[in-house]
């Protein structure tokens, strides 16, 4: 018997200091061979620099550029007949968030330099 229906929604939860489950999902991907502790600092470093730079609530700050690189559409390959079409795909907005996260680790992860946070 499938399980399929019954497994419930996992929620997430979210970080000690700004009570915030986008803070707690940026974490868990930086995290790195099960360091979460090292996840956390350099996330809290990076957002203590924001604070001094800009002088605005980084909270604010980490929502807009995730909200200014999250996609609307994603492309998906589609075979049709003989042949394989390019086909738009709404994303939901969870899959958004996560593939948005994704991105700016990565193009943070590319920058040189070894401090994490600055990055």
């Amino acid at each position: 018997m499938s399980r399929r229906g019954t497994a419930e929604e996992k929620t997430a939860k979210s970080d000690p200091i700004y009570r915030n489950r986008l803070v707690n999902m940026l974490v868990n991907r930086i995290l790195k061979h099960g360091k979460k502790s090292l996840a956390y600092q350099i996330l809290y470093r990076a957002m203590k620099k924001i604070q001094q730079k800009t002088d605005t609530n980084p909270l604010s700050v980490l929502r807009q550029a995730i909200r200014g690189v999250t996609p609307d559409i994603a492309v998906k390959a589609r075979r049709v007949g003989g042949s394989t079409h390019q086909v738009p795909i709404e994303i939901g907005p969870t899959q958004g968030k996560a593939l948005a996260i994704r991105w700016l680790l990565g193009a943070s992860r590319k920058r040189p330099g070894r401090n994490m946070a600055f990055k």
